[in-house]
């Protein structure tokens, strides 16, 4: 691909003004009619409150999104969005609470009767399950479906892509083969989850882990019914534990899910269940999503990564209203692969780092108003442990290149006039090609000849996911973003950096790191039972992460959300990193 031309670099950043004009002029209530601002309930409604709010049944909730989910499996989901989405049909035994903010993030029972009663050592975890939870044939949801559906994720070849918390906290030295090669005489399954009775689960961790009850939140802690299992097919229909049911899906083309008859609002405090009928369209066209949303064809974002410079150009000027500009817990950074040379010498990475121009890559993103402010380590803001640890002077140097070091790092790395790598980005994930040749540009400058290849976001998990892919195709640097999975240091660090994550299929520690201390760190965070204390060392995990120069993060997101004005009950919920609570969504027939 082509670099970008210096012309091109000025346009970006003259779009990042106007956009900041334009949030300038929102704020001050010009920018669009009064009628604008009133039928869409008003510029940024839904991150201080609930936008439109009603409890009216009925209609077709219309997603549309640029990027397919990752899969429709609960176990095999890592996307956000997909967690997001899947409470409509995969229930846990505690969940998140359908609030806005920060109140969102409260853990309360689901298919469970209370949360967790927890062992004195910490170790020891039991629910009972309620009453009146069933599938979508009716038949009761059992302890026995919970244990099943987490032993899944045991299944490797099979079942790849979820994360692995649950793994490392029940059986961390991963002696159980998954439910499909188990050969035990007495077909018990995971000893570490006992299941009594029907009613009753009781799970027994190797150690002491105070977020275990997040993972159980996540849709890897989802029931499934063995006999509705399908394994590698399962995403092509999964079996409903919720308010709707999959009609269709087809991979890469979109989802109509339906009522289920069979749930009962009784036995579910968490779910709205208001459309009758949710619709999920692909078109991988972005600047095309944000026109029909725009025109009303659809009622939101389902990917939520933000609308294209234009798209939010002309909706702050007509349509403002109808805009969120929400701040999220991402971050937007590029992973370094430490095992693809020259990248395995620590100051060939630094050479990047110093090369970079994030100022660039902030303006490609809308600037620091609609795309959020330039990071200078890889911990969110939100995370206890955060701080503005900055070993590499970004800010000191405003976002700029510093050529001088970065060409010192290259005569230390044995690369005195650079070297070719290749650049690995998202085709549907806004601006994120686009960023990708910024950095192309910059490098370029100290000689770091560097390829963009454009990717489908959708096949990230079996591609950048893959290290023998990564490693077959060249790829030194890949652009991705990542949100915490909950809200601690492990939540959001663990599976990027500890090397005990690194998966052959659906890899999210992309640099292959596998340092002992940061390991160690992360066993040391996990026993302390005070956050605080824990938070102190995640902070080092987070330094020493910085100081190996595995990732170069470059900016803590915000993005423009549209809100169509048929749009109900829509509110930002730090539950899902500042996107709206889709299972709360309703809208207006």
């Amino acid at each position: 691909m082509k670099p970008l031309r210096s012309s091109k670099s000025r346009r970006v950043a003259g779009a990042a003004v106007v956009v900041a004009a334009l949030m300038s002029t929102a704020a001050c209530g010009g920018g669009g009619s009064d009628s604008d601002s009133s039928e869409g309930a008003g510029f940024n409604a839904a991150t201080k409150s609930v936008a439109n709010k009603s409890a009216k049944k009925g209609g077709t909730l219309k997603f549309i999104g640029k990027q397919d989910f990752d899969s429709t499996d609960p176990q095999r989901q890592y996307y956000g969005f997909a967690w997001d989405f899947s409470r409509y049909y995969a229930r846990q035994l505690v969940s998140y609470a359908p609030k806005p903010g920060a109140a969102g993030a409260e853990l309360v029972p689901d298919l469970a009767t209370a949360n967790g009663k927890v062992s004195e050592d910490g170790k020891r975890y039991e629910y009972t399950l309620r009453d009146g939870v069933t599938w979508e044939d009716g038949s009761p949801i059992t302890s026995k479906d919970v244990k099943y559906g987490i032993e899944r994720i045991w299944a490797k070849d099979v079942i790849s892509g979820g994360p692995g918390y649950l793994r490392q906290a029940l059986d961390p030295k991963d002696t159980y083969p998954g439910p499909y090669k188990d050969k035990s005489a007495d077909k018990l399954g995971l000893k570490a989850i006992e299941t009594p009775d029907d009613k009753t689960i009781i799970f027994k961790l190797a150690e002491a882990n105070g977020d275990f009850e997040q993972m159980l939140a996540m849709p890897t802690g989802s029931p499934v019914k063995r006999e509705k299992d399908t394994g590698a097919k399962y995403p092509l229909k999964p079996f409903s534990s919720g308010p709707y049911k999959f009609e269709s899906y087809t991979p890469k083309k979109g989802a109509v899910l339906v009522r289920n008859p069979k749930w009962s609002k009784t036995s579910d405090p968490i779910r709205a269940a208001l459309p009758d009928k949710i619709t999920v369209t692909i078109n991988t066209n972005i600047e095309a999503i944000d026109k029909l949303l725009i025109k009303g064809e659809y009622d939101v974002d389902m990917n939520a990564t933000g609308m294209s410079q234009s798209g939010r150009t002309e909706a702050l000027k007509q349509h403002k209203g109808n805009l969120d500009n929400i701040e999220t817990s991402f971050i937007r950074y590029v992973d370094i692969a430490t095992k693809v040379a020259p990248f395995n010498n620590i100051d060939c990475r630094k050479a990047v780092l110093y090369a970079a121009d994030y100022k660039s890559m902030q303006d490609v993103r809308g600037g620091p108003q609609a795309g959020g402010e330039i990071a200078t380590n890889m911990l969110p803001k939100s995370i206890k442990g955060t701080d503005d640890y900055d070993p590499y002077g970004i800010l000191a140097r405003k976002g700029k290149p510093d050529v001088a070091k970065a060409k010192d790092a290259l005569k230390k790395c044995g690369k005195p006039t650079g070297f070719s790598t290749v650049i690995s980005a998202r085709s549907n994930n806004p601006g994120e090609v686009q960023v990708a040749e910024a950095l192309q540009e910059s490098l370029k400058a100290v000689g770091i000849k560097a390829e963009v290849d454009p990717i489908d976001g959708a096949e990230s998990a079996s591609i950048t996911g893959s290290p023998a892919v990564v490693k077959k195709r060249g790829y030194g640097l890949v652009m991705t973003g990542w949100g915490p999975d909950f809200p601690t240091g492990q939540g959001f660090s663990q599976p990027l950096i500890d090397g005990r994550f690194i998966e052959p299929n659906g890899n999210y520690n992309v640099s292959e790191t596998n340092d002992p201390k940061i390991n160690k760190l992360f066993d040391d965070a996990l026993k302390e039972t005070d956050p605080d204390a824990a938070g102190e060392i995640y902070k080092k995990i987070n330094h020493a992460t910085s100081d190996i120069a595995a990732q170069m993060p470059f900016i803590y997101e915000k993005n423009f959300t549209w809100r169509s004005s048929r749009l109900t009950n829509a509110y930002s919920t730090a539950a899902y990193n500042g996107r709206y609570d889709y299972v709360s969504l309703g809208v207006v027939k």
